[in-house]
């Protein structure tokens, strides 16, 4: 014997869904805005289409020759429209006057500062000393020594943080903050 159904269950759920839906479709089959047909023991629904069109042969070939010259047209314009793409591109990468006169005064004002600045090492009015060859020389070396220090220490800076952050701490993602976190000035 197979077990009594209850109200509650999904089955009878359904039905009612399927009565609302079935009274919906009938009364919009009623206001024409649907079609209706009978098959059998069911009636099946289907929207209201329009009927065929009584076009001529010859309004089909008048249409086909408009929808022709529409296709040209399309693809001159589309022709056209790359042409001034191009041209505005080409517009686009020169600079306007305004903007040239611009930076024209602006290295002209440059200019004026700057020969400000030489004039009185040129007319001889600040007093400048000659350096002689020997004390060149020994800058120079002395510069060398120090840019060799320089790179040596970069090296070992280097090689340090490498060793450091090869573990990074908890909460920590990347080299970099842990270089943030210590307060490291400089590059990595």
């Amino acid at each position: 014997m197979a077990p009594r159904k209850e109200k509650g269950d999904k089955e009878s759920k359904d039905k009612g869904e399927d009565a609302n839906t079935v009274k919906a479709l009938k009364e919009m089959h009623e206001r024409k805005e649907i079609e209706g047909r009978v098959a059998g023991k069911q009636i099946v629904y289907h929207a209201l289409q329009d009927a065929p069109s009584d076009s001529t042969p010859s309004q089909l070939a008048t249409l086909d020759s408009e929808l022709t010259t529409l296709r040209a047209q399309i693809a001159s314009t589309k022709q056209c429209e790359k042409l001034l793409r191009a041209e505005l591109a080409a517009f686009s990468a020169r600079v306007p006057t305004d903007e040239l006169r611009g930076m024209v005064s602006r290295l002209e004002r440059e200019r004026e500062e700057v020969l400000g600045r030489v004039g009185p090492l040129r007319d001889g009015r600040v007093a400048t000393r000659v350096v002689s060859a020997e004390e060149q020389e020994r800058v120079d070396g002395e510069w060398r020594v120090w840019r060799g220090r320089v790179v040596g220490r970069k090296r070992i800076c280097k090689d340090m943080w490498e060793r450091c952050s090869e573990v990074l701490p908890e909460g920590i993602k990347k080299k970099e903050e842990l270089w943030e976190s210590l307060g490291l000035e400089g590059r990595l």
